[in-house]
């Protein structure tokens, strides 16, 4: 039993850490995004 609940905490941990990962890649690729976006107005205009 106990085995079990270390590997159900430990599986959680990873989750959750993934989770902000992924997040902070969606950022990332958003400001990024935003970047091209600002540069094309830019010479657009």
């Amino acid at each position: 039993m106990r085995k079990i609940m270390t590997m159900a905490v430990l599986a959680g941990a990873v989750l959750v850490s993934a989770c902000n990962t992924v997040a902070g890649v969606g950022k990332d690729v958003s400001s990024a995004g935003d970047t091209v976006t600002g540069a094309a107005n830019d010479v657009k205009n």
